[in-house]
């Protein structure tokens, strides 16, 4: 397909995209707009340098690797990939990958309709006395991805996302409250049937705002809803995980040994681009394949995510984790699907055998690395294994190894969110995080 110069590693990203954005406020319509684009990322590898490209033009991409060539060349290092620890590292993948073709594209479905879907849900709001303003949003994006490199990869495959949010802010005297409801996944048929959801979820914003009572400052024990624990995974140990943080950094790649006991021996955690969500991508940026890649295993650490070059530079294999936000960035080393792995209780189990603690359903942010943050949105106070009322938190911390060892609780159901990540300047990535219910002793909550 393309004239690959020889000496070198050369690879071609190509993006076709398709993407809608529909905002209201309250009812009335802001925006409504459908962009269709084509563009392509291009570099090239000499030994010791990469070099970069972007074009709108894929007509123009053969010019771009020739011009990257050229400057390869005047380096006085051409000829030397053979070989070279990087470039064995890159897979040779080969065929045509396409999932949401046909009725499952987001293409096919019409705008109008998109906006029937948003608007279906706007009488649930209608009946909500303390709501001062509320938005909705609605976001669908198809990429096609072709990945062409001189290894002899020949690949195409697509990823889709669709979801909408709707962001809420009520009042009662002085006292405020802000959340969002979302719903989110790969195709538009998911997004239908979520009114008692959405009544639900205003019933218990309403019942917050009027009832919720300071925390008792102090260590308790927390339950974490699958969102907040999907959080905490990402935002606390996956990022941890991402091995370019360790590549010139003994300290860190001490603390992050391989085998080294990092919690409780319940806990499993995964990263996996291969299931089905928000952080689904079948390939990753640099053509390896996605798999279910165990972070912790039992407790242990038992794996990092690389992209070909961290691989080679730590002596480990790629995990399909080389990621870029689009086609003007080279990839770089990113989550895709992070989620703790569920135990063996029911729900009502793990809650029962609480004397006194919190039950976190939902954060709004999250921080991580060696300590961590988390802020709650909708909390509240267990007594006996009950749900006694709802109680205001400010924050959540906690030191992350010692908090993975206190983790005494695992439900057995995995459920999944979607997410937003950042790294670097590039933002926002599509990810996917989630978890069981976890049970935690001795958190700091605030």
């Amino acid at each position: 397909m393309y004239d690959f110069p020889p000496g070198l590693y050369t690879d071609v990203r190509l993006e076709k995209v398709f993407e809608t954005k529909i905002d209201f406020v309250r009812e009335d319509l802001e925006e409504c707009t459908i962009r269709e684009r084509e563009a392509a990322f291009i570099r090239v590898f000499d030994g010791k340098r990469w070099y970069y490209a972007s074009t709108t033009d894929p007509g123009r991409i053969q010019e771009e690797i020739d011009t990257l060539a050229a400057l390869a060349g005047t380096a006085g290092v051409r000829g030397t990939v053979d070989g070279h620890p990087v470039v064995e590292k890159f897979s040779v993948s080969t065929g045509e990958y396409l999932q949401f073709t046909a009725g499952k594209s987001i293409v096919s479905v019409p705008k109008e309709e998109k906006i029937r879907l948003l608007t279906s849900y706007f009488p649930v709001f209608r009946n909500v006395p303390s709501l001062k303003l509320w938005r909705a949003s609605y976001r669908d994006k198809r990429e096609e991805k072709g990945f062409y490199s001189s290894k002899g990869s020949r690949l195409v495959f697509d990823v889709q996302r669709t979801g909408f949010v709707f962001s809420i802010e009520l009042a009662r005297g002085k006292r405020g409250f802000s959340d969002l409801f979302e719903k989110a996944g790969n195709c538009f048929s998911e997004l239908q049937g979520e009114k008692e959801n959405l009544e639900r979820f205003l019933a218990e914003c309403t019942e917050f705002l009027n009832y919720a009572r300071p925390v008792k400052p102090g260590k308790h024990t927390v339950v974490l809803a699958p969102q907040p624990a999907g959080v905490f995974a990402h935002e606390s140990f996956g990022h941890k995980s991402e091995a370019d943080f360790m590549v010139g950094d003994k300290k860190m790649k001490e603390e992050w040994a391989i085998g080294k006991k990092v919690g409780a021996a319940i806990l499993s955690i995964v990263d996996d681009g291969s299931r089905l969500g928000t952080g689904y991508v079948p390939f990753d940026d640099e053509g390896t394949p996605a798999q279910a890649t165990y972070l912790v295993r039992n407790g242990i650490l038992t794996g990092r995510l690389h992209s070909a070059a961290t691989a080679a530079t730590l002596g480990e294999e790629p995990t399909g984790n080389a990621r870029a936000v689009n086609f003007e960035y080279e990839p770089i080393v990113r989550m895709t699907t992070t989620f703790i792995l569920p135990g063996n209780k029911s729900k009502e189990e793990l809650l029962g055998e609480v004397k006194e603690g919190i039950l976190v359903e939902k954060v709004c942010y999250g921080t991580g690395h060696s300590t961590f943050t988390l802020v709650p949105t909708l909390a509240y106070r267990i007594k006996k294994g009950k749900n006694t009322g709802p109680v205001n938190i400010s924050a959540i911390t906690g030191d992350l190894f010692t908090t993975l060892g206190e983790i005494n609780g695992l439900s057995d159901r995995l459920e999944l969110s979607p997410g937003g990540c950042g790294k670097w300047e590039q933002t926002p990535l599509p990810v996917g995080f989630g978890g069981p219910y976890v049970r935690v002793r001795n958190l700091l909550v605030q």
